[in-house]
């Protein structure tokens, strides 16, 4: 879900209500980073926790793509307490570089928050276009979707008809 937010003068960010619904629970305690330099990544603190676990355990083999990532994100990250009024603050270094401020995007994902200036986000778009092989990708994503989905609607019918009052059978 993509939505229109601003960056106040003070460079914070407010999290839409919806969003802040789904982040129930998260806590205040946050992290905002990026990978490149691009956009900003707003990370619930035990999620991005997770993440620099799961970096540490990276075998030898990928030690330079690690300390690559752990050096941007370190670089550009903070951790930041979310405020009373659902107000993040965007690291200053990263606001300049990502060209956050004003009206920008603010994308959800399931562990996440993105935050893009809108015509980065567009240029971006069409820097990297779908291509057949996403196309494929999606399409099975939607038939294992259909498929899985199938199987529940035949319960659901099976069991309303047998909860239903009216062709249950008098005892």
């Amino acid at each position: 879900m993509s939505n229109r937010v601003k960056i106040d003068e003070k460079g914070r960010l407010k999290i839409p209500a919806a969003l802040l619904a789904e982040l129930n629970g998260v806590g205040s305690d946050m992290y905002v980073t990026s990978e490149d330099g691009e956009n900003a990544r707003i990370y619930p603190m035990h999620v991005w926790n997770q993440v620099e676990e799961q970096l540490a355990r990276l075998s030898a083999q990928h030690s330079k793509s690690r300390k690559k990532l752990l050096t941007r994100a370190k670089y550009f990250g903070q951790s930041v307490r979310m405020d009373e009024q659902g107000r993040v603050l965007i690291p200053p270094s990263l606001r300049r570089a990502a060209q956050i401020k004003g009206e920008v995007d603010l994308l959800a994902y399931p562990n996440y928050l993105e935050v893009w200036n809108h015509t980065r986000f567009l240029d971006n778009l069409k820097r990297d276009p779908m291509t057949t092989e996403d196309e494929k990708t999606l399409r099975g994503i939607e038939r294992r979707a259909r498929a899985n989905r199938e199987p529940a609607r035949r319960r659901n019918k099976t069991q309303s008809r047998t909860e239903n009052p009216r062709t249950r059978e008098k005892s």
